[in-house]
């Protein structure tokens, strides 16, 4: 066959058994774009922020200048000699004061943080030893922003020093004075862990989910403008926690979807290039039928990892499963188990030896516990929720008997022995009774920071279950810093909040404009057996509508939401005539979440479920028509996408 008639052959080849056959020659259009946050970022620093020439008498002032943290501006001015300016955001009273000093320079970007919401904000600039007062003014917070119900505090305490919370599902990432006022927030999603790393910056959870419930596409570091230097993104994904190592790579809680579990899998990933490279796989490491609590719904959450530490004096990494009640810690080169600490109640002979024997008064064991850590002297820090006080259904205590607490635990490794030397909570009872989340942290030698996270109650009665998994109409998130046996702080929020930190807020206080940069990968979506297409209905605006259906291009991935019901057939094919991707639509509750088992209410099975599927550009290239097939019926809808 001569080679011009060989070339048409293939060309009609490919389209008789493409979707294609019809509109093959047709223009489509393109779905939506949704601009990540750092392209978006790096505009505004080519742009806003490269002209300097401006004077301490009328300095340049930004707003929220990265368009998420809306209680921060930057002050852009020059000098003409070397000057060390000095920042006084004014407070409401005198110790709610945020101050800092600046190191010399000569064009200044003076980051402007703990302003106040929907007001005129006074700042105090001293330069040459002269002060210039600003105003700088906010916009009111979100209707569904929650304040503290009730506040107390040392009056000595340091008003740079914030009390940051992130949200547990519905609410904000944000930080109150020591008076309760709000003086820093992030307006979009953002959840888990917040913590500040050696560089001054704060590292989060992406602003993208990969997998309902929870699950985010990584981590992003920013500094408190919402500046993002770097996001990293994990095939896994990102939950609950990470820790900085002294190298400055991460440990990160992470999944393997591929296993057909959840929250068991922690993950290495080098700082600077994103790449994983070491793996903690827990399937490998623990028995998956021991142990189980009441918590334990399914085998595809049967641990339920929900912190993750490193000890360098032990090289070894602490790990805590709710699930099984137990913290285990790991060595970090070989993996084997080092001890557990928790009710050996239903593990086997052969794993008693990793676990201690109480000595000394007053012991109890933790249960659902959540945040441990080792402490610089090697004693054991947690979060003891509590949940049943016991891992038999028989001996369990009723919520409104129950309490949860900060413990910790001396342990010592030669002799197999531990012993608890502190607690607080206890006294405090149900009022303080967390079956979820929360969490504990260490500040210095006798002052600590406890945050019972997820209390809620129903008719005057607490609650044993999590705020999404049962009826509510009392939320609350009890936050208490303990100097020296004594409560100097402690604040009630209205909502359940994941995790409380104390942060300077002006930890990164020096500032030059520098480009986000994304690192890592979401990897390859697995692709589904299909065959031959060749019959479609153009009616795709009706079936739009009927489904509810969206498309979004990512930076990364292809987003395809929409709303079926749980007997709905549902695939995704995307065409470029010569190749076909398939990818079928699970609607279903249950592969992808942690926390339930997979049951519909009578609102899901009669209007169906809200379903997103995530097709990652990773091993796709060039331009794809997008189809779907549901019922057994294919669908055009005219619509094209772009991988690069």
């Amino acid at each position: 066959m001569k080679t011009k008639y060989k070339f048409l052959f293939l060309i009609f080849t490919a389209c008789v058994s493409s979707i294609l056959i019809y509109y093959f020659c047709e223009k489509s259009q393109p779905v939506s774009y949704r601009q990540d946050l750092i392209s978006y970022q790096n505009k505004v620093d080519e742009t806003e922020l490269m002209d300097t020439n401006y004077t301490i008498d009328d300095p340049k002032i930004i707003v929220n200048p990265y368009g998420i943290s809306p209680l921060t501006a930057l002050v852009i001015f020059e000098t003409r000699d070397l000057t060390t300016p000095r920042v006084t955001v004014l407070g409401k009273t005198t110790n709610a004061n945020i101050t800092s000093t600046f190191k010399p320079n000569k064009v200044h970007y003076l980051p402007i943080y703990g302003l106040y919401p929907g007001e005129e904000n006074s700042v105090i600039i001293n330069v040459n030893n002269k002060d210039y007062v600003i105003h700088i003014k906010t916009d009111p917070l979100p209707e569904d922003f929650v304040k503290p119900t009730s506040v107390t505090s040392s009056e000595n305490l340091n008003g740079n020093e914030l009390y940051f919370v992130t949200p547990s599902s519905k609410g904000y990432t944000s930080a109150y004075d020591i008076n309760g006022d709000v003086r820093w927030y992030l307006d979009d999603y953002f959840l888990w862990e917040i913590s500040t790393l050696k560089n001054g910056n704060l590292m989060l959870s992406s602003n993208r989910s990969i997998n309902p419930p929870y699950y985010m596409t990584g981590l992003v570091e920013m500094n408190m403008l919402g500046k993002i230097y770097y996001e990293y993104s994990l095939e896994g994904g990102y939950h609950h926690d990470y820790f900085e190592l002294s190298n400055g790579n991460l440990l990160v809680a992470s999944d393997n979807f591929t296993n057909g579990t959840v929250e068991d899998y922690v993950v290495e990933i080098d700082r600077d290039t994103g790449k994983i490279v070491k793996t903690f796989d827990l399937t490998k490491i623990l028995p998956q039928n021991q142990g189980k609590n009441e918590n334990y719904t399914t085998d595809y959450d049967w641990f339920h990892n929900n912190s993750v530490w490193y000890d360098e004096k032990t090289d070894s990494i602490t790990l805590s499963g709710r699930h099984m009640d137990s913290v285990v810690n790991i060595d970090y080169e070989t993996s084997e188990i080092n001890w557990i600490v928790g009710d050996p109640s239903g593990w086997d002979k052969k794993y008693k030896k990793y676990f201690f024997t109480p000595v000394g008064d007053n012991f109890e064991w933790q249960y659902a516990q959540h945040a441990a850590k080792i402490l610089p002297n090697g004693d054991l820090f947690l979060f003891d929720n509590g949940n049943n006080k016991s891992k038999l259904k028989e001996n369990s205590i009723n919520a409104n008997d129950n309490y949860s607490r900060g413990v910790i635990y001396h342990i010592d490794t030669n002799n197999m022995t531990i012993e608890q030397v502190y607690e607080y909570g206890k006294s405090l009872g149900s009022s303080f009774y967390s079956p979820y989340i929360s969490d504990v942290d260490y500040l210095d030698e006798n002052h600590y920071l406890i945050h019972s996270g997820g209390i809620s109650s129903f008719k005057g009665n607490a609650n044993n279950e999590p705020a999404g998994l049962s009826k509510f109409d009392k939320l609350t998130s009890t936050t208490v810093e303990i100097k020296d046996g004594k409560e100097i702080f402690k604040m009630n929020l209205p909502t359940n909040t994941y995790r409380a930190e104390k942060i300077n807020i002006y930890n990164d206080n020096e500032y030059t404009p520098k480009k986000g940069i994304h690192l890592g990968t979401l990897g390859v979506t697995p692709e589904d057996k299909g065959g031959y297409l060749l019959l479609f209905n153009k009616n795709g605006d009706k079936i739009i509508k009927d489904y509810n259906l969206t498309f979004t291009k990512e930076i990364d991935r292809l987003v395809v939401s929409g709303k079926f019901k749980k007997t709905d057939e549902v695939e995704i094919i995307l065409d470029n005539v010569f190749s076909k991707k398939i990818y079928n639509v699970v609607i279903s509750k249950k592969p992808y979440t942690a926390m339930c088992v997979d049951v519909f209410n009578d609102d899901e099975v009669k209007n169906g479920i809200s379903v997103t599927k995530y097709i990652n550009d990773e091993g796709l290239k060039g331009k794809y028509y997008i189809y779907m097939k549901i019922n057994g019926k294919y669908y055009d809808f005219d619509k094209s996408v772009e991988f690069k």
